[in-house]
């Protein structure tokens, strides 16, 4: 994932007797102890990057009308939490070190926070290598509800991240408006883009030229079709439109490059496999003559919400028992407030400021569900992690605005529960779910028995509790999702969990919707809880 500066962390206040930002801290000890005092340690929480000043107003941002980007896209901005109070805590320099990262969660615990949001991650093989995880797991004992990102590796199989069954793990999915910019080339062919530049028309059309054919002397062909620094002579390219390939380097970066050697416009074209394009605060608009190439406006779109093409997929390499990511949320082109000690290209040339700003990210999509986590822990106080989980994943949905199933962002094909997990989620009913699957510190303590952890491992986590005897069966693991990796053709395994009711008292009759190849039953379909926390299994 990009480098964080600020992690958010939420507070519930339903009564908004106090400020907004309620608490700053920084953490850089083990930041220092390994790399050195740096000249860009500072000794202040103040974001110089934005990704912690947008994640935070995204869970917990109050209403503030007139938001705008450049003047542009005026509406009302707001939080998913709008009336809930926010601490941020700095953990990363820009690197993350894992004693910061604990010592981050310590003090969240200390203040008495009611939800943690962590746009942050990282690849650990096992839990008890993760800060995150172990400082998670210290949260969720004192009834704290740990929201993370799910990584934005996708859409390779396997890369999803922060997956302790502690964690609630979030992927990314597109909205349903888009801020459309339309190419027009000279034979009438329209080709569709994003832009969050208006256009101007002067009436003429531009040639195009392509990064390879605009390439120096000595320059690489393969360097140049990416308009990477250096790559380009300014003599083929000035006054024409630029077509650059995408990646290599950043979008932005190639925009500067584009304005330096003089293009009046760029195309970036995605790789023929992609279906992600996102928003980019590019300074060429801002730095040459106006063009008429780019037509631009705002859509309604369907199919949607579809799956990130960079939100990371399942399935599970640590644990595969437990489905991860556990659904998805809004995390394309999400528009929040944004620091005013950066520009939005994060390029030292760039000297323009915005107190709002576009990104895109599981990182966004994880406040996202913060916020509705922490409206949910407004209205039920006395729900636990678990429950809240639950009913985020059990009134998902995985139908998009089309009726039809959620399309998964890299093809045309229907997502699978390893891209999506329960689907999209839906803060209305996730309110009143009716039942949900609980979990508690001793389930928590047992998986990590029943994943083999020894004693020694297990103090990583908790000092009072012995493995039993006879191993855990991990596949009765209370989750809300059921996983079974080995299954094989004429094997069977049977599962059980306990449900939970939190509702109105009620009969409820189990439907099921089999794999295909898969034969499923259950043994008690008709479930009748008469009273508010009774179980059944």
């Amino acid at each position: 994932m990009s480098e964080h500066q600020v992690e958010v962390i939420v507070c519930i206040n339903p009564y908004d007797l106090c400020r907004k930002l309620i608490g700053a801290k920084y953490f850089y000890e083990g930041f220092v102890n390994k790399y050195g005092r740096r000249k860009h340690i500072v000794d202040t929480a103040r974001d110089y990057n934005g990704h912690g000043t947008h994640t935070l107003s995204t869970a917990g941002g109050n209403f503030v009308p007139g938001a705008s980007v450049f003047g542009m896209y005026n509406g009302t901005a707001r939080g998913g939490a709008p009336k809930a109070r926010v601490s941020a805590y700095k953990v990363c320099w820009p690197a993350c070190q894992d004693a910061d990262i604990l010592k981050a969660f310590d003090h969240a615990i200390d203040d008495g926070v009611d939800i943690i949001s962590i746009s942050m991650s990282g690849v650990k093989s096992n839990y008890y290598d993760s800060a995150i995880a172990i400082g998670a797991f210290a949260a969720v004992k004192h009834g704290i509800t740990v929201i993370g990102a799910g990584g934005n590796d996708g859409p390779t199989p396997g890369t999803i991240e922060n997956t302790a069954p502690w964690i609630i793990t979030v992927g990314a999915s597109t909205i349903d408006r888009d801020i459309t910019a339309d190419v027009h080339l000279q034979n009438g062919v329209r080709l569709k883009g994003k832009s969050l530049w208006r256009g101007v028309s002067d009436g003429r059309m531009y040639p195009l030229v392509r990064g390879e054919d605009a390439r120096t002397h000595s320059g690489s062909p393969v360097n140049a079709s990416a308009c990477e620094p250096g790559s380009l002579d300014p003599n083929k390219v000035k006054g024409k439109i630029l077509v650059c390939l995408d990646g290599s380097v950043s979008p932005m970066l190639k925009g500067e490059t584009a304005v330096g050697a003089g293009a009046v416009g760029m195309i970036i074209c995605n790789h023929p496999t992609s279906t992600d394009v996102n928003i980019h605060h590019h300074v060429l608009h801002t730095r040459s003559n106006g063009f008429n190439y780019i037509h631009q406006g705002r859509a309604w779109v369907k199919p949607a919400p579809v799956v990130a093409d960079f939100s990371s997929r399942g399935p599970n390499k640590n644990t595969p028992e437990i489905l991860k990511p556990d659904f998805i949320a809004p995390g394309a082109d999400i528009m929040a407030a944004f620091t005013e000690a950066q520009s939005p290209s994060l390029l030292p040339s760039d000297v323009r400021r915005t107190k709002y700003a576009f990104m895109s990210g599981t990182s966004m999509a994880c406040p996202t569900a913060a916020g509705v986590a922490a409206l949910l822990k407004a209205i039920h106080p006395h729900w636990s992690p678990a429950a809240i989980r639950s009913a985020l994943m059990t009134t998902a949905t995985r139908l998009s605005n089309t009726n039809r199933p959620i399309l998964d962002g890299t093809s045309s094909f229907e997502g699978t529960p390893f891209t999506y997990g329960a689907g999209l989620i839906r803060p209305n009913l996730a309110a009143d779910p009716g039942l949900v699957y609980d979990l508690s510190l001793r389930d928590y303590e047992m998986f990590l028995c029943a994943i083999g952890y020894n004693q020694t491992i297990m103090k990583t986590f908790t000092n009072n509790y012995t493995c039993p005897l006879v191993k855990p069966n991990i596949s009765n693991f209370n989750y809300p999702s059921i996983t079974v990796p080995p299954l094989s053709t004429g094997s069977s395994v049977t599962v059980s969990r306990v449900l939970k009711n939190v509702g109105s008292p009620g009969t409820y009759v189990a439907q099921i919707h089999q794999p295909l190849g898969v034969l499923v039953s259950v043994p008690k379909p008709i479930c009748n809880l008469q009273r508010v926390g009774k179980s059944s299994s």
